[in-house]
């Protein structure tokens, strides 16, 4: 009896941890970065419509990002996708060929993305049009009619929570321009090339933008350039990315008298609206 006893626990304990393994966060809908997850969630408020988010680490762009084998399984229990698009998650496009796919970024005009190093120099679509409140809301707009299509008994509430999103929206872009519109500097130097659609949208100009990864900081010669452009334009800040390195930014800083401040790109986090408004008064500080 206390060696069947034994077995039975050991069964037991095995059957236990089986079954936390193999439980993984499934979702109707699994949304890509944070504002598409942001965005369908407000959207699907008071439906039985359920929403798990795939990229939740904190990274500065997706360049070279890799599922996991959790947010795999998320994606594949889920029966919508809903991505940001742009190319952006090309990264995924194998795992995306036998899925429903609501592309957020349908309708809205993709700005050129320029990597600029010495030894490289190559153009894309630059994917970051959230940071403009103008393209979220295209967004928003793609994001219900896509769930329309496929859970048309949810219209009426899909389409009432649009509106609100929208005044949110609506919202933040009335309070960037008035607090940004009196800065006394328009021009901005950043170490990540994904912030031209917040400067579009804010009638503000940036001088260069420079994509540091590990091992390709900034060379002599470009620190050079950068910090007779700072000095020539007289620019009191110089803008790095939350998640990026501010080891080029704090030399040119230190040559120039420039502060370094640090801008979200908002891929994760806990909150697009949050981020954004920070994203805002940072500039609002940084440049007067």
């Amino acid at each position: 009896m206390k060696i069947t006893a034994r077995i039975l626990l050991v069964l037991l304990a095995v059957s236990a941890l089986a079954g936390c393994a193999s439980k993984t966060p499934q979702a109707d809908i699994a949304a890509t970065t944070l504002p598409v997850y942001e965005f369908t969630s407000i959207l699907c408020q008071g439906t039985d419509l359920t929403v798990t988010q795939l990229v939740t680490e904190n990274i500065s762009c997706l360049h070279d990002y890799s599922l996991s084998v959790n947010q795999v399984k998320s994606l594949e229990a889920a029966r919508v996708v809903v991505i940001s698009g742009g190319g952006l998650e090309d990264f995924m496009s194998d795992l995306l060929e036998n899925k429903t796919v609501v592309d957020s970024s349908t309708g809205i005009p993709l700005l050129e993305s320029c990597h600029n190093h010495e030894h490289e120099h190559h153009h894309e679509a630059d994917a970051h049009f959230w940071l403009s409140p103008d393209c979220a809301k295209i967004m928003a707009s793609n994001i219900c009619q896509g769930l329309i299509l496929q859970y048309p008994q949810h219209e009426n509430l899909l389409r009432s929570n649009l509106d609100s999103l929208m005044n949110q929206l609506d919202t933040l872009n009335n309070y960037a321009k008035q607090k940004l519109s009196t800065l006394s500097c328009r021009e901005m130097i950043t170490f990540h090339d994904g912030f031209s659609y917040f400067a579009q949208a804010f009638d503000l100009h940036i001088l260069a933008a420079l994509e540091e990864e590990s091992g390709s900081e900034a060379s002599a010669s470009e620190l050079k350039e950068l910090i007779t452009m700072a000095r020539e334009h007289n620019l009191p800040a110089i803008f790095t990315e939350d998640n990026g390195s501010d080891r080029s930014a704090k030399v040119i800083a230190a040559d120039t008298g420039a502060k370094v401040y640090s801008l979200s790109m908002i891929l994760s986090g806990d909150s697009y609206f949050a981020a954004m408004y920070r994203n805002i008064d940072i500039v609002k500080e940084a440049l007067g």
